[in-house]
């Protein structure tokens, strides 16, 4: 049986200052980077206010006050992303079909522009993974938009951080621009490491669709 496939252009797509396109599967839901950074402290009077039907259905202030601080949390980390070179912030949530009637599985996809020095594409993809420490499963593709790299990495918290000492298991992709002095990165993160080849895939297929061109430029003579 064959299904009809819908595709959803973002607003971003046809912004005049978008240097890279990309897609992503069903599952994913962007984070409104700019809205939730440009938003005013969440103790704000205006905030609350829009955050009302949230806040209200909490079943106490106890309930309301960890939303908020959770949400201010949130804030702080998108700024420290966008600080590193982030440009875009998704929540992957997927059923385990692997497992069958297991928890949903949680992801964070991102894109990110680093900067680097001239050279060609090929060298450039290959330095990405070959200067970087704790990088497995390496290897060197030909996508339709040029050279890239992929690698995976496997992260544990240290007792210090405070953070749960669960494996994070993150798959990178870096695709080097064609102006050879930056490159943009994918980055799909989870702590689901069993489903590593699972995620590998996924991120191998967003790579795949990658383009440094508009693809919904019209030629001469087109029409809608």
């Amino acid at each position: 049986m064959t299904t009809a496939s819908f595709v959803t252009v973002a607003d971003s797509a046809r912004d005049p200052d978008v240097d890279v396109w990309f897609a992503e599967p069903a599952g994913f839901v962007a984070v409104p980077m700019g809205a939730l950074l440009s938003a005013p402290d969440v103790r704000d009077e205006n905030v609350r206010r829009a955050l009302a039907p949230f806040l209200d259905a909490a079943p106490d202030e106890m309930a309301r006050q960890v939303f908020l601080a959770h949400l201010a949390q949130g804030q702080q980390l998108l700024g420290a992303l966008c600080e590193v070179g982030t440009v875009h912030c998704s929540i992957g949530l997927h059923r385990d079909d692997v497992a069958g009637g297991g928890p949903p599985l949680l992801s964070l996809f991102t894109v990110s522009w680093k900067q680097t020095a001239v050279a060609s594409r090929g060298a450039t993809a290959a330095r990405a993974v070959a200067t970087a420490e704790g990088h497995t499963h390496i290897e060197y593709v030909e996508l339709p938009c040029g050279p890239a790299a992929l690698s995976e990495t496997t992260l544990t918290p240290s007792a210090c951080s405070r953070l749960p000492r669960v494996a994070l298991l993150q798959v990178h992709a870096y695709v080097p621009h064609p102006d050879c002095r930056r490159l943009v990165v994918l980055t799909l993160s989870t702590t689901a490491t069993a489903r590593r080849e699972q995620y590998r895939l996924i991120l191998r297929q967003m790579a795949e669709l990658v383009s440094f061109d508009d693809p919904l430029e019209r030629g001469p003579g087109t029409t809608e």
